[in-house]
């Protein structure tokens, strides 16, 4: 019996299959059924009916063609035009005027020299070891009874890494014959062609931002910074002393303006007897900024003051060279320590 249904039901399937699937079948294939299809008439609608087409009934946008704007760059931020005008002053003590430049004299020289070839204007001599160049005689200002000269002179200034350039004009009428043999005056013969020539080489200088590299020194004129004019050395009892070479009017003012700008009471001068009498307490320890109160090393107290003390600043000349030495007025312990710190605050405020 078992075995019976198991035949009957394969049959059932398949006879299922074929009223399903096959040509006369619900699901059959009609793949090619097209090609047994017979042509019929167009249909016709009544004209009581209103024909009509489906139109869309999602409008689909028509499609947006953007053209993309060319891509417009945007300008850099030009850069910043920087002048330097704080390294290059012009100082002036009575009928004495210097340009002072924080450059050395082997970066000034080609500056200097490259200020005289812009103007066209040809050296007749040039010494870089000793900072000197003159220029070949020249017109100024269409002046037809003249003919004008120029002397530069490059010296280091009073610290290492400073420099002072001084000018001399020498004039001499057309009519004389050119001198052979210059002697070139303590000052200038016009004043005012010093300073005109004196305020365009400083503007230049200021308007050159490539004095500081390396390739535009000079080797021939580094020479001339060997040594500055302010230097602290041993006499020969074996005291430090400021060595200044320069003249006695200059110091004399320097070591004024030194003691005032390191805020240093100064109690009494005498410029006849060359002295100057300050009180001064020495230097902190953090920073050793002058005209501030020193700290007492090795002291229970970190805040104890040292007392003021009174110290003798005095100038004495010695040929070409001014020393400048400090004693103090009265002995303490901190005397001979107070003495030295002294001496290195008018050195360091020296300008």
């Amino acid at each position: 019996m078992f075995k019976l249904i198991l035949i009957i039901i394969p049959a059932l399937v398949l006879s299922s299959c074929n009223y399903l699937m096959g040509d006369e079948g619900m699901f059959r294939d009609r793949g090619g059924a097209y090609l047994e299809a017979q042509a019929v008439s167009q249909m016709e609608i009544p004209e009581t009916l209103d024909s009509y087409t489906l139109d869309q009934l999602y409008v689909i946008p028509e499609q947006i063609v953007t053209i993309a704007a060319p891509f417009e760059e945007i300008p850099m931020p030009k850069p910043i035009e920087t002048r330097r005008r704080e390294g290059v002053i012009i100082q002036s003590l009575a009928t004495n005027r210097w340009i002072l430049i924080d450059a050395t004299p082997g970066q000034v020289w080609p500056l200097v020299r490259d200020y005289w070839t812009e103007l066209q204007i040809i050296l007749d001599f040039e010494n870089p070891s000793n900072g000197i160049m003159e220029t070949a005689w020249v017109e100024v200002d269409n002046d037809q009874e003249k003919r004008h000269k120029y002397r530069v002179a490059i010296e280091p200034g009073l610290h290492s890494g400073y420099s002072e350039i001084y000018i001399v004009h020498m004039e001499n009428l057309r009519t004389e014959p050119i001198p052979l043999v210059l002697n070139w005056p303590q000052y200038s013969d016009s004043e005012d062609l010093e300073r005109e020539i004196m305020s365009s080489i400083s503007q230049y200088l200021a308007d050159r931002n490539d004095i500081y590299q390396a390739s535009t020194a000079s080797l021939l004129a580094g020479s001339i910074q060997a040594e500055s004019k302010a230097n602290i050395v041993e006499n020969e009892s074996g005291e430090q002393v400021l060595e200044l070479k320069i003249d006695y009017d200059r110091a004399w003012v320097q070591i004024r303006e030194a003691l005032e700008t390191a805020e240093i009471l100064i109690v009494d001068s005498n410029r006849d007897q060359s002295f100057f009498n300050v009180r001064f307490s020495g230097l902190t320890e953090e920073g050793n900024d002058p005209g501030f109160i020193r700290r007492i090393f090795g002291g229970d107290d970190e805040d104890a003051e040292v007392e003021e003390q009174d110290f003798s600043v005095r100038l004495l000349e010695n040929d070409d060279v001014i020393n400048v030495i400090t004693e103090a007025l009265e002995t303490s312990g901190e005397t001979n320590q107070l003495t030295v710190e002294l001496l290195q605050v008018i050195n360091d405020n020296l300008t």
